[in-house]
């Protein structure tokens, strides 16, 4: 193996080992480049939340998701979930690529494509819907 294809591979570890922690029922991933491409590629139906933790809408959003997972575990089982840290990432590719126009943003796609999102709703009966839609395309 050449220096280039190993550094090719070892640059992948991390997002591979993050999605391989996602396969358990109910996980949550942190985005780093690649862990959600990479689940956008294996073909998964994701919820990107673009959050920051001094936001109070996102807070808001991240309490009824919660409510909701609790209740339902057919969420859990359908949808991995990756939060996206708006501090960190907001002037990144990603957030750029998906034309995100601000924190408190929920995104559900389906490999690489967008089902729909959320710019800052925080009513449950909203984000329910977003998740049955995401189960539904499972």
């Amino acid at each position: 193996m050449n220096r280039r294809h190993f550094l090719m591979l070892t640059a992948a570890l991390p997002a591979t080992l993050a999605l391989a922690t996602a396969a358990r029922a109910g996980a949550t991933l942190d985005y780093a480049p690649g862990v959600a491409e990479a689940a956008m590629d294996e073909g998964r139906v994701i919820l990107l939340d673009f959050k920051a933790s001094w936001c109070t809408t996102c807070a808001a959003q991240e309490r009824v998701l919660n409510a909701l997972r609790a209740k339902n575990p057919a969420y859990d089982a359908a949808i991995t979930f990756i939060n996206v840290d708006w501090d960190q990432y907001g002037d990144g590719d990603l957030v750029r690529d998906m034309k995100i126009p601000r924190r408190s943003t929920l995104v559900l796609m389906k490999g690489r494509t967008e089902l729909a999102r959320i710019v800052a709703g925080t009513g449950r009966a909203e984000i329910a819907a977003l998740l049955d839609q995401g189960v539904a395309a499972a």
